[in-house]
């Protein structure tokens, strides 16, 4: 192959092989956090491996998009392979302050990656937008500019119908299934050439399909990150990060206010209760609530304030007079009509 001929051949195999090989570590995701040290350092290498492997294909000038799939030398399938490797494991980075720069940055490897196969004629698949543009600007090198509408659109136009999905989720499946069982026999070098051929053009379908999802879910939350105004600190975790667990709250009486809360503790001693204030004071504490959250309840303006409540228990008073009415009068209503009276149309 010509790989091999260019005297690249070994090492630019080993490369392939480490970057693949983290990148699998990595989505097995053993680890309980994809944030924990020793996953982010196997995501850095593969990045690393897989960055090197890239530049010396591009050196030996393997793929061009003006030449035929029958041209590849079946081994150098394989090398169609990195730019989709590349943004699996960008995504795979968990620096929130910089999540808007990987999205962007894996979007472009996988864009890249499935024009490559579009111009080898791999996969029959709708080429999505070169870059997803943002809300409000124009997509800069984006044939679809023209702000929020454009990316709206094309994300309509991205997720297909249902039914599509189910029939891409069988393929998937069958796709796997038989890639895990020629694998064993590539990879023990007892494969012909077909079969190598075979299954590299496989596994090149399985990341079509992989890169087409991939660009759909990240144009998805690039809108969310930039409709906040802020690719900073997004609340989203990243693929596969772990969210902080939460401590359970107990069940407790939640009451208007002292005087309730006597009433209610009375008829339930089962269960602790709580004016609305000593609920915000627990969960400030517990650091649930921000600062800023808890309405602050000035000193001054308290006629005002007086006024507002009266005319809100005033308000709450009439709301319960008017439900005790609905009530009795539905009660009344049901005394007198038999269950299921009035619907008489579909008698069998």
């Amino acid at each position: 192959s010509m790989a091999e001929a260019a005297g690249a051949g070994p090492r630019l195999s080993e490369l392939l092989a480490e970057g693949r090989r983290l990148w699998e570590e990595v989505d097995a995701g053993d680890e309980p956090s994809s944030g924990a040290s020793t996953v982010q350092e196997k995501v850095r290498q593969g990045l690393g491996a897989l960055q090197r492997a890239a530049a010396m294909v591009a050196q030996l000038d393997l793929f061009s998009e003006n030449e035929e799939l029958e041209e590849i030398a079946s081994t150098d399938l394989q090398y169609l392979l990195l730019p989709a490797l590349l943004g699996a494991l960008t995504l795979k980075q968990v620096d929130l302050s910089k999540r808007l720069e990987h999205l962007e940055s894996a979007r472009a490897h996988f864009w890249r990656f499935l024009k490559l196969c579009k111009s080898y004629g791999l996969g029959s698949f709708h080429l999505p937008p070169a870059s997803a543009s943002p809300p409000g600007e124009e997509g800069a090198g984006s044939p679809s500019p023209g702000g929020t509408a454009a990316a709206q659109a094309s994300l309509v136009a991205m997720a297909s119908s249902r039914q599509a999905k189910i029939e891409r989720y069988k393929q998937k499946k069958e796709l796997e299934n038989r890639l895990a069982s020629m694998r064993t026999c590539v990879e023990s070098g007892q494969a012909d050439e077909d079969q190598i051929r075979e299954f590299y053009i496989l596994q090149i379908q399985r990341w079509i399909n992989t890169s087409l999802e991939e660009i759909e879910s990240i144009d998805q939350e690039m809108v969310i990150l930039r409709s906040r105004g802020t690719g900073k600190q997004p609340s989203a975790p990243p693929h596969g990060a772990s969210r902080p667990a939460r401590a359970p709250m107990k069940p407790f009486v939640l009451t208007r206010d002292a005087a309730q809360a006597k009433v209610f503790g009375a008829g339930y001693p089962g269960l602790p209760t709580m004016t609305v204030d000593d609920w915000y004071e627990q969960r400030r504490r517990q650091g649930v609530v921000s600062e800023q959250s808890t309405v602050q309840r000035a000193p001054a303006g308290v006629t005002d304030e007086e006024l507002q409540k009266q005319q809100q228990e005033k308000k709450e008073e009439e709301d319960d007079e008017e439900a005790l009415q609905k009530a009795r009068s539905w009660d009344d209503w049901k005394d007198t009509h038999p269950r299921g009276y009035g619907n008489r149309q579909n008698v069998g």
